[in-house]
Formats: structure tokens, sequence, C-alpha cells
């Protein structure tokens, strides 16, 4: 006996759900990158203000001085 041949309608189904498959699996990998990136991004923001905070501290300048040359407009 030779092997039974799967129909084009059975064969579409099977790639269909292999397709979904894959999405699933790509949308979970694509999702813990982004949570990924987030963390670092989000360390890297810590970082920075801890490093403001840290030449505020250090600085000659007043508060004042500091804010008034950080808000004032370049125009």
């Amino acid at each position: 006996m030779g092997a039974i041949r799967k129909s084009s309608k059975e064969a579409l189904e099977e790639k269909i759900e292999a397709a979904k498959e894959r999405v699933i699996r790509t949308k979970a990998a694509h999702e813990a990158a982004v949570d990924a990136l987030q963390k670092l991004l989000d360390k890297q923001t810590a970082m920075r203000s801890e490093e403001i905070a840290r030449a505020i501290t250090n600085s000659s300048k007043s508060y004042e001085e500091i804010l008034r040359f950080i808000t004032e407009d370049d125009a």
C-alpha cells in the first residue's frame, strides 16, 4: 500500500497552524527583547540622573544659576 496523501486543504491547515505557532514564538521573543531594552533604558536614565545630581552638588554655581542655565531658551 502507498502512503495516503494529504488533501491540499489539510496541508494548508497544517501550514496555517505552523505559521500561528511561529508568530506566537516570535511575539514572545519580541516582548522579552522589548522588556530587556526598557530595563536597560531605565537603568541609563537613573545613572544619568545620579550623574546630574552629583554635578550639581559638586558645582560652585547656585541652584538658581544652574536652573536658569538649564531652562534658558537658546533662541
